[in-house]
């Protein structure tokens, strides 16, 4: 089923399917520069997605007639994803070429064919999935990264603006602010280590070891408790006396371990999804202090009063923002709805202290 005959097509017409046409020549390009910076399956998916842009591109095309003399530019998101797709090729760019496949326009275009509106809404499934695949490997350490960053602009905004509106000097609400970078990355460093550190001995404990093994040449091949082990970790019955069987067999007839296939049934690795205490710990406190240093920011370079506190909320502002915004982007919800919201809490949380200073201040004064 085709789109209807363009017979006499008005201006209109000519100028909405040349915007089609850049349109779908910058998503084209944008999965190509996509796929040139991946391997296997994913590369396979984009430079498919970035051939059928290409069929939408000559749909439109043959209603012109032919290539235009002035063609219009292509949108601001669509040269966006263009500029950081030929950068950075990252899951943002997946996540914005989400976005932007959801709003079809061709739904409500009478030249454009089923096939092609069919294909929009392919996309953009398509495309989420490969930005599902992206999220799922961020999300812990973007987590982590935005739990830190949050963290120390957050209690440290919030400190500095409750010791400030007591009313005690610039040089105490710097070093308040200093002192409690140091205390918050600290503490969330040697949380962090001491957490991955107990997970990592607590996988030690469970970890197989391979005494059962080494008495295999001496086990009756019907009845042993070898299978009795993979059970232990995880096999059904018939599976695990299968294996100790081979086990046992290929032990009794001298036949090294390693021809026998491997014996750890368990996933492996677990060690390294972990992750290194000390790698989680120093991460940890530089996501925090880098967070907390931005309120200090104005009373650092000299600030004080009501100046230093309008810079902090300033920066802090903007900072909260920005996060929001990125945390929108990979979810595929709306970014400035995201940013808000962060704002909010944090300037929220921060006014609690403020209100407290200064009720704390005129107690004491």
């Amino acid at each position: 089923m085709t789109a209807p005959a363009a017979a006499d097509p008005t201006p209109a017409d000519r100028k909405r399917w040349a915007r089609y046409l850049v349109e779908e020549r910058a998503e084209g390009a944008v999965y190509q520069k996509l796929a040139a910076r991946r391997t296997g399956e994913e590369r396979e998916i984009l430079l498919r997605l970035a051939d059928a842009e290409r069929r939408h591109e000559q749909h439109w095309l043959d209603l012109l007639g032919a290539e235009p003399a002035r063609l219009p530019r292509a949108g601001f998101r669509s040269r966006l994803l263009g500029w950081m797709a030929g950068r950075f090729g990252s899951i943002f760019v997946l996540a914005l070429a989400q976005s932007a496949e959801a709003r079809s326009p061709y739904d409500s275009e009478q030249y454009a064919t089923p096939a092609m509106r069919a294909d929009e809404k392919v996309h953009y499934e398509v495309v989420r999935g490969l930005a599902a695949r992206g999220r799922r490997r961020l999300s812990g350490s973007f987590r982590a990264a935005v739990f830190g960053a949050n963290d120390g602009l957050v209690s440290n905004l919030a400190l500095v603006l409750g010791i400030g509106a007591t009313g005690v000097s610039s040089g105490f609400v710097l070093f308040s602010g200093i002192a409690g970078l140091l205390a918050g990355a600290l503490s969330m460093g040697a949380g962090e280590f001491v957490s991955v550190r107990s997970q990592r001995e607590l996988l030690a404990a469970t970890e197989a070891n391979e005494d059962a093994h080494a008495a295999a040449r001496d086990l009756d091949i019907d009845e042993n408790e070898l299978a009795l082990v993979y059970r232990a970790r995880g096999m059904d019955q018939e599976e695990s006396l299968s294996r100790a069987r081979r086990i046992v067999a290929a032990a009794q007839a001298g036949v090294s371990r390693a021809a026998t296939g491997p014996v750890n049934i368990q996933a492996g690795g677990d060690h390294e999804i972990v992750g290194s205490d000390w790698t989680a710990a120093i991460s940890s406190f530089l996501l925090f202090a880098s967070g907390a240093i931005i309120p200090v920011l104005p009373w650092i370079f000299g600030l004080h009063g009501t100046a230093a506190i309008i810079v902090a909320l300033v920066l802090v502002g903007v900072a909260l923002l920005s996060t929001g915004a990125m945390v929108g982007v990979l979810s595929g919800g709306p970014p400035l709805r995201r940013a808000l919201r962060q704002l909010a809490i944090g300037f929220g949380a921060a006014a609690i202290t403020y209100v407290l200073g200064l009720v704390f201040g005129v107690g004491t004064a």
